[in-house]
């Protein structure tokens, strides 16, 4: 089942040298064991914590590539727990304001939702879309590519980070379709510090790279956001 979100509650993390890091247990363990001289070496499940102007600074910063791309190639809406309800039945279930009921096949009668990016509320569960905060296309530009289809798999129904996924209005995500931070911003403007922290958030969960655009305007957005510390635990 999916993590509990905490909407407004900002957590995060990152694959970065030991003199940047607010050490989680994990980490302090490896920063022992290393020898002084030598960056701490992250592995997939380790959680880290920094904040997040440094988790940005920590990004590699990198040309993007779409060659060879489909959306056929990140398997998407499975039933992990094979409890009838797909990743994104859970997302919707997880961040009803108004909880639906639930009939056959998952099917999500009545509820309540917040879209998060145009700050409007929906009463069906019809006119919202489950948003990839990293589009998968951009995930592939940079770096999925090279992962195995059941390491996109993973990445393309993530339930166990809340910042993955989330449930918006239709009309949002369609005008978001795969863009980056340098091309959209959510319509409501109050969210952007939050969707830029959280988009730092999952690039770094997945050690994706980052366009010289997008990291120039990542770079700018957050020094009118707090230095939010992030903590994630890695996927990759």
């Amino acid at each position: 089942m999916r993590l509990a979100r905490t909407r407004r509650t900002l957590i995060a993390a990152l694959f970065a040298p030991l003199a940047l890091l607010i050490p989680t247990t994990s980490t302090a363990a490896h920063a022992a064991e290393a020898p002084a001289h030598q960056p701490v070496r992250h592995v997939p499940g380790e959680t880290v914590t920094l904040p997040v102007r440094d988790a940005l600074a920590a990004l590699t910063v990198a040309d993007e590539s779409r060659a060879g791309y489909s959306r056929d190639k990140f398997k998407h809406w499975t039933d992990a727990d094979k409890d009838g309800c797909n990743a994104r039945a859970e997302v919707l279930l997880e961040e009803a304001v108004t909880a639906p009921e639930v009939g056959a096949k998952c099917a999500l009668t009545g509820g309540s939702w917040y879209s998060a990016y145009d700050d409007r509320y929906f009463d069906s569960a019809s006119k919202l879309d489950v948003d990839h905060l990293v589009p998968l296309a951009e995930a592939w530009d940079s770096g999925a590519s090279a992962w195995t289809a059941k390491e996109r798999e993973a990445y393309a129904n993530d339930l166990d980070d809340p910042r993955a996924l989330i449930a918006v209005s239709a009309a949002s995500n369609r005008s978001k379709l795969d863009k980056d931070p340098a091309q959209w911003l959510p319509p409501y403007s109050p969210y952007w510090c939050t969707y830029v922290t959280d988009w730092v958030a999952d690039k770094t969960r997945y050690q994706l790279s980052i366009d010289p655009a997008e990291q120039a305007a990542l770079a700018e957005r957050l020094t009118a956001c707090p230095d939010q510390p992030i903590t994630v635990t890695l996927a990759h």
